[in-house]
């Protein structure tokens, strides 16, 4: 009984896998960068979000895919940045996900105006499990930490924080009045993920977000294919 249920777990990962790999063909033909943002619920992921693409990115055009359960408040949130957003609700004929699939990424690819984006940032469901094992079709992984968590969160969920190329610290403003060790954090974080880089910021404050904008910025040169 416990192999069948690994084998459907590896055919899901492996279906999965397939419908990324077409998912990457087609941002790839458009020339766009997908990042997929991740973190737990109230991390503040998209108030990052609204801060970094505030000002835009320069000559980036950006565009956000916001991935939740239901509602559509962080899709609400951005629409004045005047930029193309597209919400995908996991309870719309996908059972409610905790996380998003490469199928559901899929499904909203017509609803992309894939051909005016250079940089596409999937906002994941808020989530430190299931989200780093589904593939989307992404270049990079941001997991967005924030202080009012604890500083053991890379040693409990280390898939997580090893599956990405950035970590943001978020929240910075409320080390004063919370019982968070930074240099705890870095720590168990450089156990898991040696070398990842990591930024702090307050998306409140505005504090490190810049750094975070250039990172976001230069990531489609970074990665576009050789000539």
């Amino acid at each position: 009984m416990h192999r069948v249920k690994v084998r459907v777990v590896e055919d899901a990962l492996d279906a999965n896998s397939t419908i990324a790999r077409a998912n990457r063909d087609d941002f790839d033909r458009h020339g766009v960068t997908v990042v997929n943002l991740m973190s737990a619920p109230g991390a503040g992921k998209t108030t990052v979000l609204e801060r970094v693409l505030a000002d835009g990115l320069g000559s980036v055009r950006a565009g956000v895919l916001e991935g939740d359960v239901q509602g559509s408040l962080d899709a609400d949130r951005l629409a004045h940045l005047h930029l193309p957003v597209v919400q995908l609700n996991t309870d719309s004929g996908f059972g409610g996900e905790c996380h998003l699939d490469a199928n559901m990424v899929r499904s909203a690819l017509p609803s992309l105006p894939l051909a005016d984006l250079d940089l596409l940032i999937v906002e994941n469901v808020g989530n430190l499990v299931c989200p780093a094992e589904f593939a989307l079709g992404e270049d990079a992984r941001i997991m967005v930490a924030s202080v009012a968590e604890g500083a053991d969160k890379p040693l409990k969920y280390p898939l997580m924080f090893r599956s990405c190329e950035l970590v943001i610290l978020n929240k910075i403003d409320l080390l004063p009045h919370v019982d968070f060790d930074v240099e705890r954090f870095r720590h168990y974080l450089d156990q898991v993920h040696p070398g990842v880089t990591v930024m702090t910021c307050s998306a409140r404050t505005g504090e490190g977000i810049g750094e975070v904008r250039d990172w976001l910025a230069a990531l489609p040169e970074r990665t576009a294919s050789p000539v």
